[in-house]
């Protein structure tokens, strides 16, 4: 586990939970973006420290809250089995660009179910209608510029680590710090 970024007691933290890449995959996926959207205008390309799954965003939440937060993430991860995702393929949203991912045997969406659950169990997250999709944003937008980019070569990974982030929003875009991290599996 790392140690938690240290936050005041009463403020309202943005919060998300994801899966971390392994280095390897974060190296490649950098790499791929500078090649395929190193030039593009009006398009920005997401941090390589900022390349993760997300599990679950929960949004503002009070400071209080990050404890019984914390647990949820920890219980849930170390109750699963590592996650092994394969690149499918690039889809835009309105405002982003990301990389779509197979999930081996399902083991992600079992973890993100379990997460969800235990977070709607403290009141601290609604789950969404839709099913989750384990991605990668790897762009931000204003106006979807419909890139069709060659597909990067990164072989099947297993997921590092879960991990709780805190996001501050900034006028250059939000800036993400691990507050805690855990193994999945209790590896």
């Amino acid at each position: 586990m790392t140690l938690p970024a240290s936050v005041e007691g009463s403020e309202r933290l943005r919060l998300f939970c994801a899966l971390r890449l392994p280095d390897e995959a974060t190296v490649k996926l950098a790499s791929w973006q500078d090649e395929a959207f190193g030039n593009l205008p009006d398009v920005r390309p997401s941090p390589r420290d900022h390349l993760h799954v997300t599990l679950a965003f929960l949004g503002h939440r009070p400071a209080g809250e990050l404890e019984q937060i914390l647990g949820a993430l920890r219980d849930a991860s170390r109750s699963a089995e590592p996650a092994v995702l394969a690149l499918r393929n690039y889809r835009e949203t309105r405002s982003v660009g990301m990389l779509t991912f197979d999930d081996e045997d399902g083991r992600a969406a079992a973890l993100a179910a379990d997460l969800h659950g235990r977070l709607a169990a403290l009141g601290v997250y609604e789950p969404e209608r839709r099913k989750w999709l384990p991605h990668v944003t790897v762009l931000r937008f204003r106006r979807r510029p419909r890139l069709r980019p060659a597909l990067p070569e990164l072989p099947p990974f297993v997921t590092s680590d879960a991990a709780a982030f805190l996001s501050r929003l900034r006028p250059d875009g939000a800036r993400y710090e691990v507050l805690e991290s855990v193994a999945v599996g209790g590896r």
